[in-house]
């Protein structure tokens, strides 16, 4: 119990140390906040006004403290509504703890913010209408990766030096070598556009398409297939390796070669004993890669016109949407945390060891 509340206060620590950074790095960025969202609009006015309603007249260390208070789930909140502190339930979503003068401790859901380009929609609607998309595609992805890695890795395990591992091992080298923007140009030009008439597939589209009269939307599961295995490819490569690699080192130890003497067969080993055992770094890899992916998804959300995270991050970075960059980071670096932790309550189920 005692190890879950230090892996928890690591995760917090680690977050804290992102937050810090990401904070620091998109305010001292040259250039001036309030002037972007005014474009080419150059009132004095009007800048002062989004200064204020931004804080962005405020000192750093101010700024600073009052990110960390919207991000966090209890804060400290002004009832003074000149104060930029001060509880707009326009902008925060929760609850009165306690009150004490002129703050009121709030329960609430962390406040993102406020994009500054689409016309002040909040950053977390904004999370929320894109994420499930990517989570869908890494999802997807991942999927391909652990039933085809897995199977091709056992069958590269079993045929060593044989042409069925050599030519897995070259396919497994290519996959990882290849960069995932290279692969879905050729992937989208070759199955969307040259073989259009055969595939059915179309170079862009996302989840949801609009209907032929514009009344609604609806899922096109088929646009989901190339972005899924061109994302899917090199995490594939890296499961296949490891799977191999580490199936081949199960199977030399002392307690396989007992079972083998015990008759069991080769299908039986591998089942009962071997598999298990070696998916200890396999489960690694793909925990890495699933976090990974979510982050690693903008290039190939943005060539299959994807609408999910990655593509808005990308057309947030054309726009100078600080905001929405810095929300979807968070977000992006929480979800990591949350899948390290994770994966350490799956390894001790997999290896009764790790839990002495």
């Amino acid at each position: 119990m005692i190890s879950y509340f230090y892996k928890l206060g690591y995760a917090l620590l680690t977050l804290l140390g992102v937050i810090t950074v990401i904070f620091l790095l998109f305010t001292i960025l040259p250039g001036d906040p309030a002037q972007m969202m005014m474009g080419q609009n150059e009132n004095q006015e009007q800048l002062d006004i989004i200064n204020k309603k931004y804080g962005f007249d405020l000192p750093l260390a101010t700024q600073y403290r009052y990110y960390l208070n919207d991000l966090s789930p209890i804060s400290f909140h002004s009832t003074q509504k000149d104060d930029f502190s001060y509880f707009d339930t326009k902008k925060y979503v929760g609850t009165s703890l306690l009150n004490i003068g002129n703050v009121h401790m709030i329960l609430k859901y962390p406040y993102l913010r406020e994009s500054f380009q689409k016309n002040g929609k909040k950053v977390s609607q904004v999370i929320k209408e894109t994420l499930p998309n990517t989570v869908v595609l890494a999802v997807s992805a991942i999927f391909i990766a652990i039933l085809l890695g897995i199977t091709m890795g056992i069958i590269s395990a079993l045929t060593k030096d044989q042409w069925p591992d050599r030519l897995l091992q070259l396919v497994s080298t290519i996959g990882m070598s290849v960069p995932s923007f290279f692969s879905a140009i050729i992937f989208a030009w070759l199955f969307g556009y040259v073989l259009h008439e055969y595939t059915n597939l179309n170079m862009t589209g996302s989840l949801y398409e609009v209907d032929d009269f514009g009344e609604g939307t609806y899922i096109q599961w088929k646009n989901l297939l190339l972005p899924a295995i061109v994302l899917g490819v090199r995490p594939l490569a890296v499961v296949t390796q490891l799977m191999r690699n580490s199936l081949l080192e199960v199977m030399s130890q002392d307690y396989i070669r007992t079972a083998k003497a015990k008759g069991l067969s080769l299908f039986q080993i591998i089942r009962r004993h071997a598999l298990k055992n070696a998916l200890n770094p396999v489960v690694t890899a793909i925990s890495g890669w699933f976090a990974s992916m979510l982050a690693g998804a903008v290039f190939v959300e943005y060539i299959f016109g994807w609408n999910g995270l990655g593509k808005e991050i990308v057309d947030a970075l054309n726009t100078s949407d600080l905001p929405i960059i810095m929300g979807s980071v968070i977000v992006i670096s929480s979800v990591f945390i949350l899948i390290n932790i994770f994966v350490d309550v799956i390894y001790k189920w997999l290896d009764p060891r790790i839990r002495a």
